[in-house]
């Protein structure tokens, strides 16, 4: 038996066979079902495959490996068919009085074959090997016909593989309509505008995969898929899906069915050195299996594996004890199961007795029940008989009570019918179709009118068939709506679950369905791969918590990062957070960085420790020039104290009291009366205080000028009176100045958000920094006089001369404003009115311990030197 090998090429925008070459592949099983009928369609089965022990056999001879096994699901398949034929033949509202046969070969797995079954469909000969070359596709199998003497079939239940039907479709051309080619490249119109299916493209059961694994927040995953169109696309959609959803997959192995020993045992290493729980698998059945018992090899069973529709419901891997442990919980995605009514007594009801020419039937017997029954002898025995006689012996001739009534075996089993519901699904769009093409409603119109032109049995156009498949919109037996979008019906999945039996086996459970993009699953009902309710987790790394965010590791998956803590002022109140979010300005993060609270009122209060420390010295401040000042009234007839006017001196005391006094103005929760207070007490208090030191350094100046001769009426000028109003007058310009600035601009107490932190400091705004310019201004230049003048006289013949101590108290005083400005400056919240209190305390101490700690020293401690002689001397 001959085989075709094709080489497409384009011509002139038309696909034309290049060449035909015959070579000699081995016997194909060329075995038939055959019913005649007014229109015949063609069926491809995959009825036949190269046992395993035969593979090792003929391992030398790839061409002549004898596809002799039989497989029992593909004669189902067939049966389905044949079945869906007869139930149409029966229903007189569909194809009224046509009589549909059909043609159907049971061709090996491979792909030669099953090309040179399409060509004997749609060419009416398997031995035809001699088409024309450089020839339109269709005028090829058209002139093979006629060449055979035979009718090609219009159209074809078939191919078994998206390989097969991408092959058929671009070499020969014939109208199909597949019931298990799901690759998506067969979905494209402009390349197989004549290729039909029953079964969703892989599009979507690889988007239902995706959408569970981004529905379990599996993050970290790994793949296994058939090197082939199969696996490779069906992974690159499941990717297409993930992108952007947070899902990595951390590696991608591939099994070849003519290498899978080593790559299954390769795969099974990956699995288990990986650290992803969820492995997902894109393989047949198979090739499944053989990665299943390695990693049983190798005890692994703490994996989760999701299925893809080629092996999710395998009674070969469910029924097989050795990979329970393995396969366990798996979560696979499935062609939807229905129900045809009859098939069931109808597959029992088969004979071979009943169906004598059916070789199919005869093979069944021998295989199921070892026996052979009464068959027809055939005039040339192909190689493939030859081969099997080889290996095996004759089984004994059957009884003839042999039957399928009540027996237990996957041929017979209808409890969920998945491709054989395809297959019955396409015979019944083929039936319509051409029910649609051979109705016409203008037959009994007269011969010349154009509208009465009808297609008959005997003479069905392609291109017509083509159209009113394009159409096709029909209501099953079933009550299923069935029509095409392009090449595809609406997409309709299973979900499926692998659950644990008494036995040890497992059991396939219905746990949800996919309809279209829309994904149905009941949760509660899966029973996982640990054997809980508890789904699994497969990350790189576990998700951030509340109050952290991603950071990418470098060179790794994105799936694989650290959690950062969120900084201070930020949050995120979610798991998983790509970035933290600041809070607004009148808002603060909380300890935990998860959300955003009030930030707390600040200001320097009397019940901190800073506030206690200043209001201390303050009052201590107050208290110890309390006590000088008793201490200078009680002593005040003594020579010390009235030295330079006493007047002054209990002045100045009474100004570095509410100096001291001022500072606990500014301790406390700010308000209007207190912003405005604090400030008018400072300026006018101290410049109270320089006022009487300048007016001291003034007199000490006027004694010992009027001293020389011709100089004695200069202490006029500076009498008690004019002492006094000298104070007086240099004290109203400051109570001027704070007036006017006070009522232009006055404090108010105002919160500072611009210092970053939780809590938002209370203070008394400036509105303007011109009157508080003005005041410290001025507060410096009679202190900058004073020092100045002091200066000057510091050197005057005394013993006792004040001018040295008023030069060493201006010294400090004025050291600590310059200090005072910068540090104003710089400090944050509360730390500014904390500032100003300590250069006003200091200040204050300065002048105090400077101008009246020596005289107290004298008063108290040296009571021999408080004499006018000791005084005046020299």
């Amino acid at each position: 038996m001959e085989n075709m090998q094709f080489i497409v090429g384009r011509q002139m925008g038309l696909e034309v066979t290049q060449a035909i070459v015959c070579s000699r592949w081995g016997a194909p099983a060329d075995k038939s079902l055959f019913q005649d009928g007014d229109v015949i369609i063609g069926g491809l089965f995959n009825v036949y495959y190269i046992p395993s022990a035969v593979e090792q056999v003929f391992t030398e001879m790839p061409h002549y490996k004898p596809c002799t096994g039989l497989d029992v699901k593909s004669l189902k398949y067939t049966y389905a068919m044949v079945f869906a034929v007869e139930e149409i033949n029966r229903n007189s509202t569909l194809l009224p009085g046509v009589k549909l046969g059909y043609r159907i070969l049971g061709i090996c797995s491979r792909y030669p074959w099953a090309l040179q079954g399409a060509l004997s469909l749609v060419g009416g000969d398997t031995h035809n090997c001699n088409l024309p070359t450089s020839m339109p596709r269709s005028a090829a199998y058209e002139q093979a016909g006629e060449a055979a003497g035979g009718q090609p079939v219009p159209l074809l239940i078939g191919a078994a593989s998206s390989t097969t039907g991408i092959m058929m479709s671009r070499i020969l051309g014939p109208l199909s309509i597949s019931y298990l080619a799901s690759c998506p490249c067969l979905s494209d119109r402009t390349k197989f505008p004549n290729f039909f299916r029953t079964i969703p493209s892989d599009i979507y059961q690889a988007r239902a995969m995706a959408r569970m694994a981004i529905r379990f927040h599996w993050t970290w995953m790994g793949a296994v898929i058939e090197n082939n169109d199969y696996g490779h696309l069906a992974i690159q959609v499941f990717q297409e899906q993930i992108e952007g959803k947070g899902v990595c997959l951390e590696f991608i192995e591939t099994v070849h069915r003519q290498t899978i020993v080593s790559d299954a045992r390769h795969a099974a290493l990956t699995i288990q050195a990986s650290t992803a729980r969820v492995i997902l698998i894109f393989c047949w059945y198979t090739d499944a299996k053989a990665v299943f018992l390695e990693l049983a090899k190798m005890n692994v069973t703490d994996r989760q594996f999701l299925a893809s529709e080629a092996w999710s419901t395998s009674d070969d891997l469910l029924h097989d004890l050795t990979i329970s442990k393995v396969a366990s919980g798996v979560l696979g995605v499935a062609i939807r199961s229905s129900t045809i009514p009859g098939f069931e007594n109808y597959l029992r009801s088969l004979h071979p007795s009943h169906r004598p020419d059916d070789e199919f039937l005869r093979e069944l017997w021998q295989k199921e029940f070892e026996c052979s029954p009464r068959a027809k002898r055939s005039h040339a025995a192909p190689l493939s008989s030859y081969l099997s006689s080889a290996l095996k012996t004759s089984p004994p001739p059957c009884s003839g009570t042999e039957s399928l009534v009540g027996v237990q075996h996957p041929f017979t089993d209808t409890s969920q019918l998945r491709v054989a519901y395809n297959v019955y699904l396409a015979v019944y769009a083929a039936a319509h179709t051409l029910h649609s093409l051979l109705s016409c409603p203008n037959r009994d119109n007269p011969p010349g009118n154009k509208s009465s032109t009808c297609s008959s049995p005997k003479h069905i156009k392609p291109i017509e068939l083509l159209q009113h498949l394009n159409k096709v919109n029909i209501t099953t037996p079933q009550g299923e709506l069935l029509y095409f979008q392009g090449a595809d019906i609406p997409a309709k999945y299973d979900l499926v679950n692998w659950q644990n039996t008494p036995e040890g086996s497992l059991k396939l459970v219905l746990i949800g369905r996919v309809d279209g993009f829309d994904l149905h699953l009941n949760e509660s009902a899966i029973q996982w791969s640990t054997g809980s309710n508890q789904v699994p987790v497969s990350v790189c790394s576990e998700s951030c918590p509340p109050g952290t965010r991603k950071a990418n590791r470098k060179g790794e998956p994105l799936c694989c990062f650290d959690c950062i803590p969120c900084a201070e002022g930020e949050i995120s109140n979610k798991t998983g957070s790509l970035h933290c979010d600041r809070c607004p300005s009148e808002f603060w993060s909380n300890v935990e960085q998860t959300a955003c609270i009030p930030r707390q009122l600040d200001f320097l209060s009397f019940n901190e420790t800073l506030g206690i420390t200043l209001t201390a010295a303050a009052v201590s401040g107050v208290t110890v020039t309390t006590a000088v000042f008793v201490v200078f009234l009680y002593y005040r007839k003594t020579p010390v104290v009235r030295a330079n006017n006493s007047e002054l001196s209990f002045l100045l005391l009474l100004s570095l009291k509410l100096c001291f006094l001022c500072s606990l103005v500014f301790i406390g929760r700010p308000s209007v009366w207190s912003c405005r207070f604090q400030q008018a007490a400072f300026g006018i208090s101290f410049v109270l205080c320089v006022s009487c030191l300048l007016v001291k350094t003034f007199v000490v100046l006027a004694v010992f000028r009027s001293a020389r001769p011709g100089a004695e009426s200069l202490m006029k000028w500076f009498g008690p009176g004019q002492q006094r109003g000298s104070v007086c007058l240099f004290t109203c310009i400051q109570v001027i100045i704070c007036a006017a600035w006070l009522s232009l601009s006055p404090l108010v107490p105002r919160r500072d958000l611009g210092f970053q932190g939780s809590k938002v400091t209370l203070k008394c705004a400036r509105a303007s920094v011109v009157g508080f310019s003005l005041v410290l201004g001025y507060i410096g230049l009679l202190a900058f006089t004073c020092l100045l003048l002091a200066f000057l006289a510091r050197k005057l013949p005394d013993n006792f001369n004040e001018a040295k101590l008023i030069t060493f108290s201006m010294l400090i005083f004025c050291a600590v404003w310059v200090a005072f400005v910068p540090a104003y400056v710089s400090s944050p919240g509360k730390y500014v009115v904390a500032v100003e209190i300590f250069a006003i305390l200091a200040s204050s101490y300065g002048l105090l311990l400077c101008i009246f700690a020596p005289k107290c020293f004298i008063i108290l401690l040296r009571p021999e030197k408080n004499s006018k002689k000791h005084l005046m001397a020299r």
